[in-house]
């Protein structure tokens, strides 16, 4: 295959989706890597290491996309990539399709098959693919980063001979990837650091780490998981419960980092105004949920505001504020995945019965695969429906045939006494007859 790696055009990203070290295994593996000149610098990668490593340096992105059979990105790429690639080529990236499902159907009607990192599933054969894993995993680290700098006290416990520095009290709202990473880190650098998740399975997770977890640990929390390890929706008064416990218990906290993201959908709301009031001066949140609206109510995405006393950040893409280390996960995750699209030789020859292939591929051939993105390309059916124009035709059909219906029977009542009384029965029922048509009229 011919892969082309781009320049990201996103503002702040400093990722890009390959490394020389990826790129000597994929030109190792048959493939030709052609590389936008300057793509590596926000990851502090120099075209002349990729030049070392064998790839092709291109001096603008549409000679790197001429012939290629796939391109290799982090974000979502632009309109004119697109009308760059040749039909039956392939796009591989975090892609954010909710985003932007016009995107999803421009690529089917161009042929272009479309694959999404964030939806490769998350099964034991497909760990080292899961970008979302390995991005998030960073980003919990630098949330608390971020943290420490915007902190204006030390997070550790201090003991010094001219007095004692009280270690800085940190909660983490959520324990999943980004969760867990965010309560290791602030464990290593020396805060007291509680927890909470909607999952009962992660309070052992959290307490493995040295964490304490905070959460209403009734019946209904008890079986408030599924099968497959996914949280249940919770009661009312469930929510409510936990929200005084959670509201008690963020009056006391130095720092609280909110890692509640949901791909496709606006972030939960944990966080409102009284809360942030009744935090310490100086206090800070870190909102990893910033781009899909914010766990807390007065987080501004891509913004560090002070509210109440509260230092407020709503950093929008963490994971590029460590460029180099996400870069280096982020490209081997492409290279694991890259196999499951190839033929013997090395063509292009996606694996199509592989889950973890279906599962990422959006569009095919043409055709948008993924359900959600179908029942959503499809808003041409919905005027089809509305046959308004063809419903008043009928309406007026059947109105004008009421009346003939009607007509009938009292033909044939007067055919009726015609025949038993034939002088006497016409001119009665000429009348009768006659009679409706003026009120009609």
């Amino acid at each position: 295959m011919k892969l082309a790696v781009l320049k990201e055009r996103k503002s702040g990203e400093t990722r890009v989706a390959a490394t020389p070290e990826t790129v000597k295994k994929l030109i190792a593996g048959g493939h030709a890597v052609h590389v936008e000149t300057g793509a590596g610098t926000g990851a502090g990668i120099k075209d002349a290491d990729f030049k070392a490593a064998g790839a092709h340096i291109a001096k603008t992105a549409a000679s790197a996309l001429k012939g290629a059979d796939a391109l290799l990105c982090v974000n979502r790429p632009a309109a004119s990539v697109l009308a760059t690639l040749k039909k039956g080529a392939a796009i591989i990236g975090l892609l954010s399709p909710h985003d932007d499902p016009d995107f999803v159907r421009a690529c089917a009607a161009r042929g272009i098959d479309v694959f999404a990192m964030e939806f490769i599933p998350r099964i034991s054969r497909a760990q080292s693919m899961d970008a979302l894993s390995s991005q998030s995993n960073l980003a919990g680290y630098r949330a608390v980063i971020e943290a420490a700098e915007l902190y204006h006290r030390a997070l550790p416990m201090m003991m010094t001979a001219a007095g004692t520095v009280a270690p800085a009290r940190t909660f983490v709202m959520g324990a999943g990837v980004a969760g867990l990473q965010a309560i290791a880190t602030a464990r290593r650098l020396g805060a007291i650091v509680t927890a909470t998740d909607v999952r009962p399975a992660a309070k052992e997770q959290v307490a493995s780490l040295g964490a304490k977890f905070v959460a209403v640990e009734d019946d209904e929390f008890k079986a408030a998981e599924t099968a497959g390890g996914y949280a249940k929706p919770m009661s009312a008064e469930y929510q409510k419960k936990q929200a005084k416990l959670i509201a008690g218990h963020i009056a006391k906290q130095d720092i609280v980092i909110t890692t509640a993201l949901i791909p496709g959908r606006p972030a939960p709301r944990l966080i409102d105004e009284a809360m942030v009031r009744s935090m310490p001066e100086g206090a800070v949140i870190i909102d990893m949920a910033a781009e899909r609206g914010g766990n807390c109510a007065l987080t501004q995405a891509g913004k560090v505001i002070e509210k109440h006393g509260v230092t407020i950040a709503g950093f929008t893409n963490l994971p590029a504020r460590l460029g180099a280390a996400t870069t280096a996960l982020y490209a081997r995750n492409l290279l694991n995945f890259l196999p499951l699209l190839a033929g013997e030789a090395g063509e292009y020859a996606p694996h199509w019965d592989d889950e973890i292939v279906t599962g990422a591929n959006l569009a095919r051939g043409g055709k948008i695969t993924n359900e959600a993105f179908a029942a959503k390309a499809a808003p041409a059916k919905k005027p089809a429906a509305k046959t308004t124009p063809a419903k008043k035709t009928a309406t007026k059909k059947a109105a004008a045939a009421k009346p003939a219906a009607k007509k009938a029977p009292a033909k044939k009542a007067a055919a009726k006494k015609t025949t038993a009384k034939k002088p006497a029965a016409k001119t009665p029922a000429r009348k009768r007859a006659a009679k409706p048509k003026p009120k009609e009229g």
